[in-house]
């Protein structure tokens, strides 16, 4: 898959909103860049990605010149970087630089770094890690995260048994994040993911449900299903799931699209 150069124009970043955002964060001079989804869905020319903006100012400054620039802003994260810009027609989240210092499973004691690849390699796949400077849209890829999604790839950063001890939903994301983007599952990932199945016992089931529902809202995620019940993924937390119902999703899947309606979880759930 041939991917373009340099991230497609972004409609939002010609706001008044978003304009003021990046010249208050000093953009142009790469001080602040689109970083995750956004990133790696406008390569792919898909919209809907929520706007993350990673930076080298420390929260307190972001927020300083946040407020300056006649934005809202709001520290729904502030302990660990995360400040929420809110304008007329725009939502964003600023994180600053990060480097973890301690992880506890689903919780990160972090540190701030102005080291742009520090913070990418605290991240989960290098499909994930792409950063965009704006507004030329040139693209900084610290963990071959451009040749992963050529590819079709989902690859963890790293040592994917360490990056699941990290943050156990990287279990989950990973499968999720396959069955959207991956044209084959990574072969590295499958092991760690099956080898460390038991670890999604530390999470809430919450979190585990939100991964589930997305999961099955894909357009197909029944090979993918099927994988994760093969490998017992589900099987310390979901032992219930039946692969012999597969069919039956499989039947579900084609209704829905001879009927022209959006997939719904609860129904494939169901």
């Amino acid at each position: 898959m041939n991917l373009p150069p340099h991230l497609p124009p972004q409609g939002w970043a010609t706001t008044p909103a978003g304009a003021a955002l990046l010249q208050a964060l000093e953009a142009v001079a790469g001080d602040t860049r689109l970083v995750g989804g956004a990133v790696r869905d406008a390569l792919l020319g898909l919209d809907g990605a929520d706007i993350d903006l990673a930076t080298r100012f420390p929260p307190d400054e972001v927020m300083k010149r946040v407020r300056a620039a006649g934005l809202k802003a709001v520290p729904t994260g502030i302990a660990h970087g995360t400040v929420t810009v809110v304008g007329e027609g725009l939502v964003a989240e600023v994180t600053t630089l990060r480097r973890d210092v301690q992880s506890f499973g689903r919780h990160a004691e972090v540190a701030f770094t102005d080291d742009w690849r520090e913070d990418a390699a605290r991240r989960d796949f290098t499909v994930n890690a792409l950063y965009a400077r704006l507004p030329d849209g040139a693209i900084d890829d610290y963990w071959g995260g451009l040749a992963d999604l050529s590819a079709r790839r989902v690859r963890f950063i790293g040592d994917p048994l360490q990056r699941i001890a990290e943050d156990h939903l990287r279990i989950l994301r990973f499968f999720r994040f396959s069955a959207r983007f991956a044209a084959n599952i990574d072969a590295d990932g499958l092991a760690a993911c099956t080898a460390r199945a038991n670890d999604l016992m530390a999470l809430s089931r919450e979190r585990i449900a939100m991964e589930l529902r997305l999961l099955l809202a894909l357009p197909d995620p029944v090979a993918t299903l099927a994988l994760m019940l093969e490998a017992g993924i589900f099987r310390p937390v979901l032992p219930e799931l039946d692969p012999a119902r597969l069919p039956v999703l499989v039947r579900t899947i084609a209704a829905e699209a001879a009927a022209g309606v959006t997939p719904a979880w609860e129904r494939r759930l169901a």
